[in-house]
């Protein structure tokens, strides 16, 4: 027989309260706003902030579950007669459950339906904090918590739900039209992300035999494909270059730009907003180099040079191994194996974004680079320490790169300079993440098969690989569509189709002989079936070879190599 009762709650503290001993308890005292005394019991000594301990103003009910488990779900009512209703209703399902009636769990499904959706809300924040993350992370970043939690809040408000019964897809569908008819409507890309915490909610709520289907598990994200404000364009080899060429004397180039007179009438004439330093192009940057040098101090000159010759290496690294910026930042010298028979970059499933551990080949001339940046750093360390140069080696697990975190400002300033648009025709921009857009986009134009470029990028789908990481102005559809079977003319005539290898059967002369319909013998016309078949054969084999000679015309270009140190 179940029952029902007030729990006993923790409430904090009232303002103005004394807490006094009387015999073995401690009783909290208090007065009102009304000037009525109040006493009641307080929390011990070992609690972690004083409190009292009052009985809740709703009834909870108590009773055994179909599996003989006894259980407590608040009821939510005041008056104790409409909470024994409640009881009787939970004991009649887990008899109807015990029964066969129900199926088991949907009684569980039920105890929940009136529950506060914040509570819900609040035990699956707590579930995700203290999920086991991917790889060798322990737990959920922080960062995603905090978005989880204000995409749930925000969707919880806006559609009214109370308890876990109102949750209902179609009023998501309503939120989403009226957000989108907003003045200024949210990114597709904004509103798939609430979408999709949603639906990892409604995901959780099932396993946890909250409900017993997921309602928003039909819920259709928007198209992110015309939503030009976070689409991305791919770099150029012209552009590559000339950006490199920028990273690497912009530091000193700084300090060559002339000075240029502004007029404004209405300043004196020695003021400081009359004058102004020209900007950088990449036609004068040269010039401005050589002019920064000579009034730089060879101390801040060797410092400066190092500061660009670092950007120029973060650039190449990001745009010839697809790593993103935070996978850079976190890499570290022991994570660079440039002894090998192919040098390679380790990138530890810690900082991994898929949290998979990975290998990344290395080009010839950045693996050069980077051997020769780290002899460098070494010989730096030992001037430091002893004076004089030397032989040194640094920490395992010093940075690779000193990557800042305010890069993107960095590489709109060299841009800039370069001459390279941050936003082109089309609306699509250019950002530190587009140097990973940018290898996608040279892998797949340099032939690469586009298997290989999903490893490359370590992506899970190769939808994502071929769709929003390659551009399609560096794609070759000329030269593929070139590459297809010539089509017979609308008047040819079959015999004309055979002599120019447009019948589907190959050109008179094939690239490789096939083999003849009989074994040192001619087919005649008297063959028969057999003549037939072997026709079929030769057809398909010389079609392979046309197709296998096609295949090797594609060769992997990729991006053309790299000299840091060459000039503007």
């Amino acid at each position: 027989m179940g029952i029902v009762f007030r729990q006993m709650v923790t409430r904090p503290l009232p303002a103005g309260a004394r807490i006094v001993t009387r015999g073995r308890r401690r009783v909290a005292v208090w007065t009102d706003a009304d000037g009525r005394k109040h006493e009641a019991r307080a929390t011990g000594p070992r609690a972690t902030r004083p409190g009292i301990v009052v009985e809740a103003t709703t009834f909870t009910a108590q009773y055994r579950d179909a599996d003989g488990r006894k259980r407590r779900v608040a009821t939510g009512c005041r008056d104790r007669v409409v909470a024994r209703a409640v009881l009787a209703d939970l004991e009649r399902r887990a008899e109807l459950e015990r029964r066969g009636v129900l199926r088991p769990g949907e009684g569980r499904v039920a105890d929940h339906a009136d529950t506060p959706v914040a509570d819900h809300v609040a035990a699956y924040l707590a579930a995700l904090a203290a999920r086991r993350g991917k790889g060798a992370r322990r737990s959920v970043a922080p960062r995603h918590v905090a978005n989880v939690r204000h995409a749930l809040q925000l969707v919880v408000e806006a559609c009214g739900w109370r308890r876990l019964r109102d949750l209902d897809r179609e009023a998501v569908e309503r939120w989403v039209a009226r957000r989108l008819d907003e003045p200024s409507p949210p990114a597709p890309r904004t509103v798939n992300a609430k979408l999709k915490s949603l639906t990892a909610w409604g995901n959780w709520l099932v396993g946890e035999g909250r409900l017993g289907s997921n309602p928003f598990a039909r819920l259709r994200p928007l198209d992110e494909a015309d939503d030009v404000r976070r689409q991305r364009r791919a770099l150029t080899g012209d552009e590559l270059r000339r950006l490199l060429t920028v990273a690497r004397l912009r530091p000193v180039a700084e300090f060559g730009r002339q000075t240029i007179r502004v007029v404004d009438h209405g300043r004196p004439r020695g003021s400081r907003a009359t004058w102004k330093r020209s900007p950088l192009t990449f036609d004068d940057l040269a010039a401005a180099v050589e002019r920064g040098r000579g009034r730089l101090r060879p101390d801040v000159l060797a410092r400066l040079e190092r500061a660009g010759r670092e950007r120029a290496m973060v650039y190449a690294t990001l745009v010839t191994t697809g790593l993103r910026r935070g996978e850079l930042a976190a890499l570290t010298v022991a994570d660079v194996r440039l002894d090998d028979p192919q040098p390679i970059l380790v990138l530890p499933g810690a900082v991994a974004k898929n949290g998979q551990r990975a290998t990344m080949p290395l080009r010839p001339d950045v693996a050069a680079e980077l051997r020769a940046w780290i002899d460098e750093r070494a010989d730096g360390v030992c001037r430091a320490r002893v004076g004089i140069a030397g032989t040194v080696s640094i920490p395992g697990d010093a940075p690779l790169f000193d990557v800042p975190v305010a890069l993107v400002k960095i590489l709109d300033r060299d841009m800039a300079a370069a001459g390279i648009p941050k936003r082109d025709d089309r609306g699509r921009t250019v950002d530190v993440h587009a140097l990973r857009h940018t290898f996608a986009s040279h892998l797949v134009a340099a032939g690469v098969a586009p298997r290989v470029a999903q490893a490359a990028l370590r992506h899970s789908s190769l939808d994502l690989t071929m769709q929003h990481y390659t551009d399609p102005r560096l794609l070759d559809v000329a030269g593929a569509l070139a590459a297809l079977p010539s089509l017979p003319a609308a008047d040819s005539t079959p015999a004309e189709g055979r002599a120019t290898g447009t019948d589907g059967g190959g050109a008179v002369t094939p690239p490789v002989t096939p083999f003849s319909a009989g074994r040192g013998r001619k087919r005649s016309d008297s063959d028969g079936n057999a003549g037939c078949a072997a026709d079929g054969q030769t057809k398909r084999k010389a079609m392979k070879t046309r197709l296998l000679t096609a295949e090797t015309q594609i060769l992997p270009t990729g991006i053309e190599p790299v000299t840091f140190s060459s000039g503007g």
